[in-house]
């Protein structure tokens, strides 16, 4: 019988039936246990993807199916930008000049300039991955050649699921149903993992991307159950009814990266304790045990201060 099975392993893969991946790829049983119960109860849909990269083992939970990127967009939209970069059609410290029309409603720094302010290429950048910057990831989206030529970089490199959808030609059905972005925890971690290991656009461009993606000022979820001494790449994104975060974490046992994605959430607040955000906090300190069980950290008493709501003031 097993003979027969590893005869008939090479027609499973060219057929379809069986993946490569899933082949290859040793599955981690205890962390499955542990995805599968912290998602049991959630009121909505979730998809969790979990890899270690020296080891490969690998969890999931619903990590094929396609969610909204919301924010996590703009990880796409970073790698459009380098693309352009890479090609000469772009230079990171190129000047830009910001005008009325590019604001985009929110609060947004960058919708706060004045007409003619000038700022570069670099700190638009900044602005789009730290801040999460509507304003200035639009901008950037246009100036990568569009979300159309995003979505081509994204498909010549073996993603078929992450799209840009807005402002992008023949994607209003795909904006309606998804939003700005769509993905899937899987495709999305992959994209990340790429950007870590010097293998998107090229290992200079990779080099400064993971630069850029170790500076996010949202860290109230996944990255506040983390060491502060450890380096993250990382995105978050939320509307109305997801909450998502991408984590590479360069633990001591080596790199792992987990996508947690939400939709249809019952709980819709922009609050704290929204629970998609628990959630997020939750997996991030699970997969932070597991991987790095002899170096255990919680945050201290009172660090949730730095990401509640401020009180109503008079």
């Amino acid at each position: 019988m097993r003979a027969l099975l590893v005869g008939l392993l090479p027609l499973l893969l060219m057929s379809g039936l069986l993946s490569r991946a899933a082949a290859a790829t040793p599955a981690d049983s205890t962390l499955q246990a542990a995805l599968e119960a912290a998602v049991a109860d959630f009121e909505g849909d979730v998809g969790v993807y979990v890899r270690h990269l020296p080891s490969g083992r690998e969890a999931a939970v619903q990590a094929d199916k396609v969610y909204p990127t919301a924010s996590m967009i703009k990880i796409p939209i970073l790698v459009g930008i380098f693309d352009a970069i890479e090609q000469g059609i772009l230079h990171y410290r190129q000047p830009l000049t910001y005008q009325d029309s590019l604001a985009y409603p929110g609060d947004d720094l960058t919708a706060q300039l004045s007409a003619g302010a000038r700022l570069s290429l670099a700190q638009a950048v900044m602005l789009m991955i730290t801040e999460s910057d509507n304003t200035a990831s639009l901008w950037l989206q246009e100036l990568a050649g569009s979300g159309t030529a995003i979505n081509a970089w994204l498909a010549d490199h073996g993603f078929t699921a992450t799209r840009v959808n807005s402002r992008t030609a023949g994607r209003q059905s795909d904006w309606e149903q998804y939003g700005w972005g769509q993905t899937t925890p899987r495709e999305m971690a992959r994209l990340l993992t790429l950007i870590a290991k010097g293998e998107a656009v090229s290992p200079a461009a990779s080099v400064e991307m993971q630069r850029v993606l170790t500076r996010s000022r949202w860290s109230g979820e996944g990255l506040s159950q983390l060491p502060p001494s450890v380096a993250v790449l990382s995105k978050q994104g939320a509307v109305r009814q997801s909450r998502s975060e991408v984590l590479l974490v360069h633990a001591p046992s080596g790199p792992y990266v987990v996508c947690a994605i939400t939709n249809n959430q019952t709980d819709e607040r922009y609050a704290y304790d929204n629970e998609g955000y628990v959630l997020l906090r939750q997996l991030s300190r699970l997969v932070w045990t597991h991987f790095a069980p002899d170096h255990p950290w919680a945050p201290p008493e009172g660090a949730d201060r730095y990401y509640r709501e401020a009180p109503d003031h008079p």
